[in-house]
């Protein structure tokens, strides 16, 4: 029986609950301010009230050239698709290839999350490897080769990738390959999950990398 992928969700350090929309800015704002950058990760059914809300505050906050917000297409009503283009801050679109392509071709701007094992993951960085692409580490046989394949993809495109992992062997080699094809640090991005700094995050960060934070943020339908 072949091992399915698990869940692109990164394990963390203290890993923290969801928050809800004021607690998820007020502690994005805590990030940004110590050099991170951060993404806020709605979680759960999303309509389109709790959408505009959250990206609202974003940009209220002063924080949109910092924060992006990611959207779980595939558990969102279809008026928050609609709505996408029109969102004060910057969006990520997650969830099924299915969900999130169709919306992302319509929405260049959109960040791609891709799940390294997914069998469609390669085909799809080389796709969206012009543009913003989150490619995700995800656990299961083979899922290392996977995630390489499509790190060395995304590393050669013109877009700015960003790479979700926290396996330190994962971090040197995304190093590795971005010195290799001559990226300067501010052309891609590392993201990690919101806890406890670890000491490989503090240390890339020092080194004058971006590192993104993922925050949970409680989803609801309206």
């Amino acid at each position: 029986m072949p091992v399915r992928p698990r869940s692109c969700r990164l394990p963390g350090r203290l890993a923290r609950p969801a928050l809800g929309a004021e607690d998820a800015v007020r502690a994005a704002g805590d990030l940004a301010a110590a050099g991170w950058q951060v993404s806020l990760e709605l979680r759960g059914p999303v309509g389109r009230p709790a959408v505009a809300q959250l990206t609202t505050r974003v940009a209220e906050a002063g924080l949109a050239a910092r924060c992006e917000v990611t959207v779980p297409v595939g558990r969102a009503d279809g008026a928050v698709v609609d709505v996408l283009a029109g969102l004060p801050v910057d969006v990520a679109l997650a969830g099924a290839p299915g969900d999130v392509d169709p919306p992302a071709c319509a929405l260049p701007q959109a960040r791609v999350v891709v799940g390294a094992g997914e069998p469609s993951a390669e085909d799809r960085c080389r796709a969206f490897a012009g543009r913003r692409v989150r490619l995700v580490a995800t656990r299961g046989r083979g899922t290392e080769l996977a995630f390489v394949r499509c790190l060395n993809v995304l590393m050669t495109g013109d877009g700015r990738p960003a790479v979700a992992t926290v396996d330190p062997r994962l971090i040197a080699i995304t190093g590795e390959r971005a010195a290799w094809n001559g990226r300067t640090p501010d052309s891609w991005e590392y993201v990690m999950p919101w806890g406890e700094p670890t000491e490989d995050q503090r240390r890339l960060l020092a080194a004058g990398h971006a590192v993104r934070v993922l925050v949970p943020v409680a989803g609801e339908r309206a």
